[in-house]
């Protein structure tokens, strides 16, 4: 318990680093856009066609056609180097999957043509209880337990047989196939991807972060246009 706790934290001290880096970086980028002569601040409400209005669209323009394309470029380099990665077997993401949605919030989701819902009702069941639950990964749900104050809803997979393998596996659903595409989740050491994890770590922090801020840049500045 200790040591995933401790890797959490030491996670989110990496990520407050790296947040500052990028905020610094972007800051930068927008202060190049800068109109020459013009002392105004990016942040603030400008008639239109004024410097400062064209100097908010220009980074606008920046985030959506610049930044935000190399962002998913990077990302998709991480998932597609995840490739080089296999499965250990060690079934833990079939015994103990981890949800903010309960069973009928993922019912509803899926009729309303949520396809990721669809997908996951169409493997997992939820688990009687959370002590169930907890027999799989302890400490796991222990640290869900002492730091996150939204409920949790575990759920795993019933087509699991007595060797921890599955007995439908060339019919498994996208979600399984292209477990994980989160490289910041939380995995084991014996799951197969957990070095993975750990090589792109810094550069998904990184590109995290930059969609954090790129987002609030836009939203700000969108806002200060209505």
């Amino acid at each position: 318990m200790d040591d995933l706790n401790s890797k959490i934290i030491s996670v989110k001290q990496k990520y407050r680093e790296i947040f500052l880096k990028s905020f610094d970086a972007i800051q930068e980028k927008v202060a190049q856009l800068r109109p020459d002569g013009f002392n105004g601040d990016i942040f603030e409400v400008y008639p239109k066609d004024s410097l400062g209005y064209t100097w908010q669209q220009k980074v606008i323009d920046m985030f959506e056609n610049e930044i935000s394309k190399d962002i998913f470029n990077k990302w998709t380099e991480i998932l597609a180097y995840r490739k080089q990665f296999h499965c250990k077997g060690c079934a833990t993401c079939c015994n103990l999957a981890c949800s903010e949605f309960s069973p009928q919030e993922l019912r509803e989701k899926a009729d309303n043509g949520d396809n990721f819902a669809t997908q996951f009702l169409s493997v997992f069941i939820p688990y009687d209880s959370k002590e169930e639950a907890r027999k799989i990964y302890p400490e796991y749900i222990k640290l869900l337990d002492e730091t996150i104050e939204e409920d949790v809803h575990f759920y795993h997979c019933p087509k699991l047989n007595d060797c921890n393998r599955c007995s439908d596996y060339e019919n498994r659903p996208k979600i399984c196939r292209t477990f994980p595409d989160n490289p910041l989740s939380i995995l084991p050491e014996s799951c197969g991807y957990y070095e993975w994890r750990q090589e792109v770590e810094p550069i998904a922090l990184m590109l995290h972060s930059m969609v954090e801020i790129v987002d609030y840049y836009k939203s700000k500045i969108q806002n200060l246009k209505e």
